[in-house]
């Protein structure tokens, strides 16, 4: 990831995205402009929304989300993850930002992987409503899922190419093949 090097305030960032034809994140005062991504990352953040989306149904009080809408804590970031699900009312009051995810899921990439397992995690665990990280790997069949616990610490499952992936936070359970499905080798 690549900051421009003023600082700016989160209003100046908001307003300068809502005209951008480029997205951006906002990390504490800093803008990055996000890279385009793969194929078979599309691929894979396709696959898993449509997972969430079967699942959720018609009837759910929650939304998923691509993409193309940020995530914020405070005035501290903005970020786009490529997938998150929100259960919270409060999240229907704004279309371009949402505050109270329960799951967030971001595709790894060569890129941003290290800042998406590292800072950005740290950053997410600041959302009280968050249960459920979500790293998918895109070179290996491999999906971990960073769950808070009871007591406000995080426990991590990995699963690998052949098992059944759980999102506990949604209840949602599919085969690692079905994340997978129609990816270029």
């Amino acid at each position: 990831m690549i900051a421009v090097p003023n600082y700016i305030s989160a209003e100046e960032y908001l307003s300068i995205e809502r005209q951008s034809q480029v997205r951006h994140e906002y990390r504490y005062g800093l803008v990055y402009a996000m890279a385009g991504g793969t194929d078979n990352h599309d691929r894979i953040s396709f696959n898993l929304l449509k997972l969430i989306d079967n699942h959720l149904g018609d009837t759910s009080d929650c939304r998923f989300y691509s993409g193309n809408v940020k995530v914020n804590h405070q005035e501290e970031f903005y970020y786009y993850p490529d997938a998150f699900v929100t259960c919270d009312s409060r999240d229907r009051q704004d279309r371009y930002v949402k505050r109270y995810p329960k799951l967030v899921a971001e595709v790894l990439s060569e890129s941003t992987q290290v800042f998406d397992l590292g800072k950005k995690f740290e950053d997410y665990c600041k959302l009280s409503s968050l249960e459920e990280y979500v790293l998918v790997f895109q070179d290996t069949q491999q999906v971990e899922c960073r769950r808070r616990t009871a007591e406000n610490t995080w426990e991590t499952t990995v699963y690998n190419d052949g098992e059944t992936v759980v999102l506990q936070s949604l209840g949602l359970e599919f085969d690692m093949a079905e994340l997978y499905r129609g990816l270029d080798s």
